[in-house]
């Protein structure tokens, strides 16, 4: 049974050690996560139920204060962290208009000539050939040059065509389509993907927020299917 002591203690909202106390609120029970307003709740609590005949030791106080000002920082650290991660992987419109102008190198085989006429491009080969061409035809379809390359190992080969035609005559405006071709020693296909340079035009942010390029003859290219920049 409590005493009038008790029952004064309780009027004033205070529980001694191990008297009874209010219904406590589940509705955080199962949450393993605690933060700074858990954490204020719990050292408030402990002042308010503590024994008056006992008080909490104030080198205990200390500790309790020197571990929220502790978890304090930390969260402020995690948000900080967690806006410059933001920072990063997102892009702004800004970001994404930067690449308006710069020409790219992305697969594809659709090329349009340089100043100059020529035409350069990369062809990624899965495999080690011992003959490599490439044919370039025009916009009717027409064959205007084929180019040997030869044996060449697996990897990224670059290639260059000065515009002319197998006759020596200028190829014309474009746009071309590249083919390539390569064989093993054995006689076998090996593959390869043909890489062209092109300019961007415009530009648009996907749902990801990336940018998606719009280039000459090839469409929409997300930038991850970029390889290099010009």
């Amino acid at each position: 049974m409590a005493t009038s002591f008790d029952s004064t203690l309780a009027n004033l909202g205070i529980a001694r050690t191990g008297a009874a106390t209010a219904a406590r609120d589940t509705s955080n029970l199962g949450n393993s996560n605690m933060d700074q307003g858990d954490f204020l709740t719990l050292m408030t609590a402990q002042l308010k139920n503590q024994d008056p005949f006992e008080p909490v030791d104030n080198s205990q106080m200390v500790a309790q204060m020197a571990q929220f000002s502790s978890l304090s920082g930390i969260t402020e650290m995690n948000s900080t962290l967690k806006a410059i991660a933001e920072r990063l992987n997102g892009t702004s419109t800004g970001d994404a208009m930067a690449w308006i102008g710069r020409t790219v190198l992305t697969p594809g085989n659709t090329a349009y000539p340089r100043v100059d006429g020529g035409v350069g491009g990369t062809i990624d080969l899965g495999g080690d050939a011992a003959n490599v061409t490439v044919t370039i035809e025009g916009p009717n379809g027409a064959l205007l040059r084929t180019v040997e390359l030869g044996a060449q190992p697996k990897g990224a080969l670059d290639f260059e065509w000065d515009g002319t035609t197998d006759s020596g005559e200028a190829a014309g405006p474009g746009p071309y389509t590249i083919k390539v071709g390569a064989r093993s020693a054995a006689g076998s296909s090996v593959p390869a993907t043909p890489l062209v340079w092109a300019p961007v035009t415009s530009v648009s942010l996907g749902a990801d927020g990336a940018p998606v390029l719009t280039l000459p003859g090839l469409g929409q290219v997300p930038v991850s299917a970029i390889r290099k920049i010009g």
